[in-house]
């Protein structure tokens, strides 16, 4: 069964990223962590302040998400969890 939930993860994951370079215009990094996959990428302030909704629906694909706001800009960031660990 771990192939299957490999490969919904690994759809996931490129549904994720395509998404995500479509709304902001950037390529996203991905980083392997010891139980994860993790996804971050610039996003343009535009973005965020009027059309959160559409970046929300893209980063609640992951495990976990957040969004990280700094003088230099903003990135969000999504993690898939890797394992069958459950959705929080």
């Amino acid at each position: 069964m771990t192939g299957v939930h490999d490969n919904q993860r690994s759809a996931a994951i490129n549904a994720a990223m395509a998404q995500l370079t479509a709304l902001t215009g950037n390529q996203p990094r991905v980083t392997e962590e010891p139980s994860a996959v993790r996804i971050e990428v610039e996003v343009p302030e535009d973005l965020v302040t009027h059309h959160w909704p559409r970046l929300h629906a893209v980063l609640d694909l992951g495990t976990t998400y957040g969004l990280r706001t700094t003088t230099a800009g903003n990135t969000a960031w999504l993690r898939f969890e890797t394992g069958d660990t459950p959705r929080p």
